[in-house]
């Protein structure tokens, strides 16, 4: 019996640590995304390692500056295992961010990556938001130089507060961190949320929430 006991523990525990061991790390030097690949998997499948090139790990255009002719007045120009495929599987990526003076990068998060930002040039009101009883507001203004961190998955967003263009270039801790904007996805979703559900949720007038949801 106690024997038998045993046996049932230990294969419980074996069980238990199949179930939920991970690796952390990559298993191989590298696995260059293939974007052609009809294998789904959570990320993207491997390219053939004989097949990469060094052009697998290249991306130029960082040094162009974006258009920022939007209503939001900036521009994110990405680079993640979508433009870069070598990126896949290593959990990193990057972003420019161009702003007009007085544009903003509106209110988003990033439900899957850390954001670290460096202004390159101009000057940035930045903030994030903690989650909820709390909701504390967290802000600083950055000069060239300076560099801010946005907790992942927490609501966060910058400002030009200067009259020339400013730049910045942001680190995240996923080759594919993901984005929700917050007015952009609650207002402009596809299909659209009942603007009962907003007036209610917003406290204000359903013929607001109408207005708001004609410019996404």
């Amino acid at each position: 019996m106690a024997t038998s006991i045993v046996f049932s523990t230990l294969l419980a525990l074996c069980f238990c640590y199949v179930s939920f061991a991970f690796d952390p790390q990559p298993l191989q030097d590298f696995c260059v995304a293939d974007a052609g690949g009809a294998v789904r998997v959570n990320g993207v499948v491997c390219k053939d390692p004989k097949k990469v090139t060094a052009e697998d790990f290249f991306f130029s255009g960082l040094q162009k500056p974006g258009n920022t002719l939007n209503p939001s007045g900036s521009r994110v120009t990405p680079v993640f295992a979508a433009q870069l495929p070598g990126l896949n599987t290593l959990g990193i990526s990057m972003a420019r961010i161009d702003y007009a003076p007085w544009g903003i990068n509106p209110p988003h998060t990033h439900p899957r990556a850390t954001e670290i930002l460096t202004v390159l040039e101009g000057s940035l009101h930045v903030g994030f938001v903690t989650s909820a009883p709390e909701n504390r507001l967290f802000t600083k203004v950055l000069q060239k130089g300076d560099v801010f961190v946005f907790p992942a998955g927490l609501i966060h967003f910058q400002r030009n507060v200067g009259y020339t263009n400013a730049v910045a270039i942001a680190g995240l801790n996923s080759q594919n961190p993901g984005v929700i904007s917050v007015a952009a996805n609650v207002f402009g979703s596809n299909p659209r949320i009942s603007s009962d559900v907003l007036a209610k949720a917003f406290q204000v007038d359903r013929n607001i929430v109408e207005t708001i949801q004609s410019k996404f």
